[in-house]
């Protein structure tokens, strides 16, 4: 059975999926069609209903909870990982809280929005870019401030930008817990059957991928475009970690207090179904 899967051409989903889409690992008779897009064109493309499984912004699915369901396996969630603001010349917290300032976000759905909208709510003057765009559009001051994930946390200092605050740390500095950034969904009409059969492939390649850390690198590199070898392997550790393997009970406690914050602070509406996907 050939199923569509969506996933970004970054490192850490590259180096999970490598071994499931090369047939390294047992596919139980699945094969798959990948699409390869930038998170928000994965966020839009999920609401769209258009793909069987798909990375989305942990932000995003809460908004197709109807339509697609939460594999256990997958998921970018942890510590020390989460967004940063950042900007040309030195800016205080107390100035982005004052909604004063244009920011640059890379999607309105992504998970990065959220943290940025919990912590300054009055920072409403936003404008939306392909993550990749952040750095430069704050560098040509089309911005004040730039909200920037994967790669870019490893090369904005050296292109003499600076750090506002560190999102990802205000999360788990207020709630303890790691930061839900995104997950892999697959649609919720497939039989429950196929479904739980795809998070074991899912669960299966990560492993492998663990295993044998240089097998992904060739399929890696080859979508990292100008990405330095030594950023590449920044960017794997800091987003693939035991939480990629299987949520566990921390992983799902995790998302469930994002999702609550959001719905306490009338960010999503509330879930209609349950988000995890059932145990075989």
């Amino acid at each position: 059975m050939k199923l569509t899967l969506g996933f970004s051409p970054c490192p850490n989903d590259c180096f999970i999926f490598d071994a499931l889409i090369h047939n390294r690992i047992d596919t139980e008779g699945l094969e798959f069609e990948t699409q390869l897009a930038d998170v928000e064109t994965l966020n839009t493309n999920a609401f769209a209903g258009k793909i069987d499984i798909t990375k989305l912004s942990y932000h995003a699915y809460a908004y197709c909870t109807e339509k697609y369901v939460l594999l256990d396996s997958g998921s970018a969630l942890g510590r020390g990982c989460g967004p940063l603001l950042i900007s040309k010349r030195n800016i205080a917290p107390e100035e982005i809280a004052s909604g004063k300032l244009t920011l640059a976000i890379p999607g309105k759905y992504t998970t990065a929005n959220f943290l940025c909208g919990l912590a300054f709510p009055n920072a409403t003057q936003k404008v939306a870019f392909v993550f990749s765009e952040i750095e430069q559009a704050v560098l040509h001051e089309q911005v004040d401030a730039g909200l920037i994930i994967h790669e870019n946390r490893f090369t904005y200092a050296e292109k003499g930008l600076k750090k506002i605050i560190d999102l990802g740390a205000y999360w788990e500095e207020t709630t303890g817990a790691p930061i839900p950034l995104g997950g892999i969904v697959i649609r919720r009409d497939l039989p429950l059957e196929l479904q739980q059969k795809v998070n074991r492939v899912l669960q299966r390649s990560v492993a492998y991928a663990f295993a044998n850390p240089n097998a992904s690198m060739p399929y890696v590199r080859a979508h990292a475009q100008e990405m330095s070898d030594d950023v590449m392997q920044q960017h794997i550790a800091l987003y693939v970690n035991s939480f990629s393997e299987n949520l566990g009970q921390e992983g799902r406690n995790a998302v469930n207090l994002l999702f609550q914050k959001a719905i306490d602070n009338n960010i999503i509406p509330k879930p209609q179904h349950d988000i995890f996907l059932p145990p075989a």
